[in-house]
């Protein structure tokens, strides 16, 4: 027996998808289930072939039976896991497999992000058993299957995981590499690793070493370089004997040569400073809410690219693989960050919810580790880091992550007061979230020269480490028109803009490493007196459209581009789309 069945595209959010209000906003359980034929030659041989389901993400806890059987439980809405269900489907060749997922999208003060179940007992005001979702992060808090579904196979013995680094000089570069072979214990390894046009550069074997590149191709930033994002390709080859069947494996991983270093001033790219000139994202759009869909990716990329844009965080959760991969191979540099938005109860700080989010460290350092895009990762966003559990918290998540990953600072990104934040000793970058003149003194654009200056000059005296503006925005309406600028026109977002970026100019050539606008495009949230269908901070509108204040950071970005730059400059103007 179950309650109404609908068609469901995969990947979507089933927010947005129907007429129907209450699906629009539900909370809790929901099931999704398909039956496919798999290939017979999936299920046949000695020995026969792994077969594994993977999901991509889906949000927010997962439980996953094939025929019946109970393959996987995943707890987390934005990174990929997966289930061997090779017993489940072989010997029955030729009938069909059934895949059943049961979602749930509740978020409770121990999940990552969190929330809180509110029951709403005054039953002369509500009606029985009502509940409201709380959550304390400003964006909608789509559910569904987000990301693609694939049944995959490997042989029974099987390349497991890859881990590389690199270290460069002028005329050499190193690529330290460790692979892990699963299902055997007599295997061997054989790599080699390509360049573009093909051509071997550099040949290994054995399970860890490392690959000796002359004169090598370095990964450079967007902007940075004429030829960014360079990637050499690691095909890593495994043969192993199982019950007497030699089997061989084959993975390519893309490789990116590139260092990174941060100073007491300066963020290093292969020795060079780099100034993060970029935004924050949201994966949302129309229709399809937090959906994997690729006209919009590669929207959102051709429109950075024309923004001059060199970076951005993916706020406030890890993005699709697919993404990350356009990030790799443009040369879009990232800040890497995890679902740890919203971290503002006392409960939140606890040992459970600790725990939670260690694993979610390792699952995504595990997923994205070998990216050369990701050059910093961001445990959390704007948690309630003035609180005195924070310190232990933040001191082992931030311990936990340089563990896993020695080769990446690790930030989290601050809204606190520079004299209160128990978490900010445990950082290698300070990222700071300001709203001068919207959130605070609303209207007055006068005070932002001020309040800035002091905010940089307050982080630096006290930490002495590099300062990114992490996000600072103002709402604008499109087509909203005013002058004087008032609030919620494009004229008053420009003029706020404007304001933050003369004294990000003075700040630039001391201590400051960044800026990030948030946002690139409007976004949806939760319905509220301050929201009119959604959050309006975007540059660009939901449907990707310029408002004013694009065209005043196109011209930044590639002022500030041009600057840095070895590339001929670039001529830029409201008529001129390069």
């Amino acid at each position: 027996q179950t309650g109404p069945v609908i068609d469901m595209p995969v990947p979507a959010s089933f927010n947005d998808i129907t007429q129907d209000p209450s699906l629009e906003n539900y909370i809790g359980w929901v099931w999704y289930e398909k039956e496919v034929l798999l290939p017979v030659r999936w299920l046949q041989g000695d020995p026969a072939p792994r077969v594994v389901l993977r999901f991509g993400s889906a949000h927010y806890y997962s439980i996953v039976w094939v025929n019946g059987v109970q393959v996987v439980e995943h707890e987390g809405g934005h990174l990929p896991f997966e289930a061997d269900i090779s017993s489940v489907v072989q010997g029955s060749p030729g009938t069909l497999c059934r895949i059943t997922v049961a979602l749930n999208n509740t978020l409770t003060p121990h999940t990552l992000p969190p929330g809180s179940i509110q029951y709403m007992t005054d039953k002369s005001r509500y009606p029985k058993n009502y509940f409201v979702q709380n959550i304390q992060f400003d964006f909608f808090n789509y559910a569904g299957i987000h990301r693609p579904v694939v049944l995959y196979t490997t042989p029974a013995a099987y390349i497991d995981d890859i881990t590389v680094t690199t270290t460069s000089s002028d005329s050499v570069a190193m690529v330290q590499y460790q692979v892990s072979v699963v299902g055997s214990t007599a295997s061997s390894l054989s790599l080699s690793l390509r360049d573009q046009e093909g051509k071997v550069v550099a040949t290994a074997d054995g399970p860890v070493g490392e690959l000796k590149v002359l004169n090598p191709n370095l990964w450079w930033p967007y902007l940075m370089h004429e030829n960014p994002g360079y990637l050499y390709s690691l095909e890593v080859k495994m043969q192993a004997q199982v019950g007497g069947a030699l089997l061989e494996d084959v993975y390519t991983l893309p490789v990116g040569v590139r260092t990174v270093h941060v100073t007491s001033t300066q963020f290093l790219i292969n020795g060079k400073p780099f100034y993060f000139h970029g935004v924050n994202k949201h994966e949302d759009a129309d229709i399809r809410g937090k959906g994997l869909d690729w006209p919009l990716i590669v929207k959102d990329f051709n429109l950075l690219r024309w923004l001059g844009a060199n970076s951005f965080r993916t706020s406030h959760y890890p993005y699709a693989e697919e993404i990350m991969d356009l990030c790799d191979a443009y040369g879009i540099v990232v800040i890497d960050e995890s679902p740890g938005v919203g971290i503002k109860l006392l409960e939140s700080f606890g040992n459970r919810s600790l725990q939670h989010h260690l694993a979610v460290m390792e699952e995504l350092i595990r997923r994205d580790k070998n990216r050369p895009s990701v050059v910093m990762w961001s445990v959390a966003n704007e948690p309630a880091s003035e609180l005195p559990p924070a310190a232990h918290y933040f001191k082992t998540v931030i311990a936990h992550t340089k563990a896993l990953d020695p080769s990446r600072p690790v930030t989290f990104v601050t809204n606190a007061n520079y004299a209160l934040d128990h978490g900010a000793p445990y950082v290698d970058v300070i990222c700071v979230n300001s709203y001068f003149s919207w959130y605070h003194d609303p209207g007055h654009l006068e005070v932002i020269p001020l309040q800035l200056t002091a905010q940089f000059e307050n982080w630096y005296k006290t930490y002495q480490k590099p300062i990114i503006q992490s996000e600072y925005g103002a709402d604008s309406v499109p087509g909203l028109h005013s002058d004087p600028p008032l609030m919620f026109s494009e004229e008053y977002q420009v003029a706020m803009l404007r304001e933050y970026h003369s004294v990000f100019d003075k700040k630039r050539k001391e201590y400051v490493i960044g800026e990030l606008i948030w946002n690139f495009a409007d976004f949806m949230t939760n319905q509220g007196t301050i929201r009119v269908l959604g959050n309006k901070k975007g540059i660009f509108t939901r449907q990707r459209q310029p408002k004013a204040a694009a065209f005043v950071l196109r011209d930044r970005y590639w002022k500030i581009a041009n600057e840095s730059s070895c590339l001929p400059p670039v001529i830029t103007s409201h008529s001129l789309f390069l």
